[in-house]
């Protein structure tokens, strides 16, 4: 399925987060290792509000400023997401209304 510029296999919403501003919300049960969604957007050296920095194959770090709905994910300690580069995965099952959630990394200080 394709909406917003989002491929995704199961029903995601963005609502108002108890964590920070707006979140990610699974609209459906989630199972562990499904395929969420593509983390889109533009290629980037500058660090945003949105940036989701990935490692590439040399070693070297490139943002992507998202432009979709995965933007919206939020950062926990215990995340029930994960990434693959761009690519979200359900950590372990996650419940219908659950905010998706992924670790910003060592460096993220809340």
């Amino acid at each position: 399925m394709k909406e917003n510029g989002l491929e995704r296999a199961p029903d995601v919403v963005v609502a108002d987060s108890e964590i920070h501003g707006r979140g990610l919300f699974a609209g459906k049960p989630i199972a562990a290792g499904d395929y969420i969604g593509f983390y889109r957007g533009q290629a980037t050296l500058e660090d945003g509000m949105y940036v989701l920095w990935v490692e590439q194959d040399d070693g070297e770090w490139l943002g992507f400023d998202g432009n979709n709905d995965l933007r919206f994910l939020n950062h926990a300690q215990a995340p029930n997401c994960e990434l693959d580069g761009q690519e979200l995965y359900a950590a372990r099952d996650i419940r219908a209304g659950e905010e998706l959630t992924i670790d910003y990394g060592e460096w993220f200080e809340e």
